[in-house]
């Protein structure tokens, strides 16, 4: 069938199983936009205009990560485009499917400097698994079809197309091909074969796995850590908690690794690196056996690489062959995707036990937790947990009021925790909850954000009341960007310099002001009055709360040196 390239746009998301879209229109994709008001296209996909282009990647790359799906993204040329950067970057560091959909100027004003013109995959190339500038109205439905194949596919990871306007108005011969169909021959196989991702996982090596094997059988005191990887791996989870249960050794997680194992599972000692628990840290340089999951050591976790876990046998296991031995050397590794590793291993393992290495893991205590005529951040995470049942999505920006997320609320499945943990972007809050509200209308969402990283992007509070989601904004209001001052109060000897945010707004103005319901809390019964109001309401609410302005992220290890070195106890 014939058909414009603005309509096979809309025929392609059909087929990949899109019914939700997240963007803002512009002169370059009008065409796009105009025929989602023909064909019956606005009745199948639902469109999102948010306030902000950022705003709407944030929203698409939430939307994958809570619901394992691929978001999609829409955006005009130049501004429009660029707006959309820091999302892609994000998605990127987070391996996140996202597919961005940009359109540009007509080919013949393609650089001259004309009006909102970008060259959009020269910019996002370092930060996309690949990008597209499409030429010609016959390749238009086989790039998108590749470019969700490989956004889906291995590590998963933000793809973005560019198409010319002028090309999004041409025809071209359209034929519904599903989306779990790849022909052997003809343009899409060869484009697919071209691909500078290979879409193929590896099978690991069987001779690694027995390898693995005959390293536990030889350990006394084995650790295991769980990043990212184990969370994007679908199906991996199941397969993850069956090799814990059998292996019955100490779990560490990373920031990226929440909700892998439940939080109040007794064998989980925490999230483990800077903001570490002292179980996951002091573990980690006593265990004899470090076995490593979807994890790429990061300078968060690893803060001294060459110290990290020296004293044991560190074996990695990745689905990316470049993230072995990049930040920390290994003594054995296998390539493969987490969920067919672990299955692998669990056909074999037998069954173990370490009693004594537990209790020693276990026995190191936490900082305590305060409980006064104040509001404490755990007390917000608890009450939170408590009210819904720990079935919340939580989705934070960046800051204190994240590791406070990540230390104090239970995360017992993959996607419930929605965070930048890689390029560590402030602003990334309001947008992704919205997006995981929109992929999960039945689950509660919160976002605990600080007063600093919700101004960034609080101008989504329009798309909150307009499509009335039912996002319960915690703002963690200490007048200051708190986990800078922490750095400044610890390392800075306590020169503050411009870390007060001594000025406006006043959230819960700005929150009427948008139309949402607004309050304060100073108390945790203050505040567990108020979310309980607001969790019934089934729309959005902004709670601001009022916690002291030098309350710190507990424990703290400066940067540069060894986990076991706290800074702060």
């Amino acid at each position: 069938m014939r058909m414009t390239c603005a309509r096979i746009i809309m025929e392609c998301l059909l087929e990949q199983g899109v019914d939700t879209v997240f963007g803002y229109p512009g002169g370059t994709i009008l065409n796009v936009y105009d025929e989602l008001e023909l064909h019956g296209y606005k009745d199948k996909i639902r469109h999102i205009l948010t306030a902000h282009e950022q705003g709407a990647s944030h929203a698409a790359d939430g939307y994958a990560r809570s619901t394992g799906k691929v978001g999609v993204c829409f955006s005009t040329s130049g501004p429009g485009a660029t707006n959309l950067t820091t999302g892609i970057a994000t998605a990127y560091m987070d391996s996140s499917p996202v597919v961005f959909i940009t359109c540009n100027v007509s080919e013949n004003l393609i650089g001259k400097d004309s009006f909102q013109e970008v060259d959009i995959t020269g910019i996002t190339m370092p930060i996309t698994k690949c990008n597209y500038l499409v030429h010609s109205p016959d390749e238009l439905a086989d790039i998108l079809r590749e470019a969700f194949a490989i956004a889906r596919s291995g590590r998963p990871g933000p793809v973005l197309i560019d198409i010319p306007k002028n090309i999004t108005a041409m025809t071209a011969d359209y034929e519904y091909l599903p989306a779990d169909q790849h022909p052997a021959h003809g343009r899409l196989a060869a484009m697919l074969r071209r691909a500078s991702h290979d879409l193929k996982i590896p099978e690991p090596d069987a001779g690694d796995v027995e390898h693995l094997l005959d390293l536990i059988a030889k350990a006394q005191r084995p650790l295991i850590l769980v990043g990212g990887g184990v969370i994007r791996s679908k199906g991996a989870v199941p397969e993850f908690r069956k090799f814990v249960e059998t292996l019955r050794a100490p779990v560490a997680s990373t920031i990226m690794g929440g909700g892998a194992l439940p939080g109040d599972h007794p064998l989980f000692t925490g999230m483990i690196g800077m903001h570490g628990s002292h179980a996951s840290n002091l573990a980690s340089s006593e265990c004899d056996l470090l076995i490593a999951i979807g994890c790429r050591f990061s300078d968060r976790v690893a803060t001294v690489p060459e110290d990290f876990a020296k004293q044991a046998r560190i074996v990695q296991i990745d689905i990316d062959r470049s993230e072995i031995d990049k930040n920390v050397m290994t003594d054995h590794h296998i390539v493969g995707d987490a969920r067919r590793v672990l299955q692998l291993l669990n056909e074999k393992l037998p069954p173990h036990d370490y009693p004594q290495w537990q209790a020693w893991v276990f026995s190191h205590e936490e900082v305590p937790l305060k409980k006064d005529d104040i509001l404490h951040p755990h007390e917000i995470l608890e009450t939170i947990q408590a009210v819904t049942g720990g079935k919340a999505i939580i989705a934070t920006d960046v800051g204190q009021h994240q590791m406070w997320s990540a230390q104090y609320y239970h995360f017992s499945r993959p996607g419930q925790f929605i965070t930048s943990g890689g390029f560590g972007t402030m602003g990334f809050g309001v947008g992704a909850a919205m997006g995981a509200a929109m992929g999960n209308p039945d689950v509660p969402v919160v976002l605990a954000t600080g007063d600093g990283g919700f101004r960034m992007n609080c101008n989504e509070l329009a798309t909150l009341e307009h499509y009335h989601i039912p996002v319960i904004v915690v703002i963690f209001n200490n007048h200051t960007l708190g986990m800078v001052r922490q750095w400044q109060h610890l390392i800075y000897n306590e020169r503050y310099s411009q870390t007060d945010l001594d000025r406006g707004p006043d959230f819960v103005k700005l929150a009427e002001a948008y139309g949402i319901p607004g309050d304060r809390a100073a108390t945790q019964e203050e505040f567990e009055a108020v979310f309980r109001r607001a969790a019934k309401s089934g729309g959005p609410w902004v709670i601001e709360c009022a916690i002291d302005k030098d309350a710190m992220v507990h424990p703290m290890v400066s940067a540069g040196t060894p986990v076991t070195d706290f800074l702060l106890d």
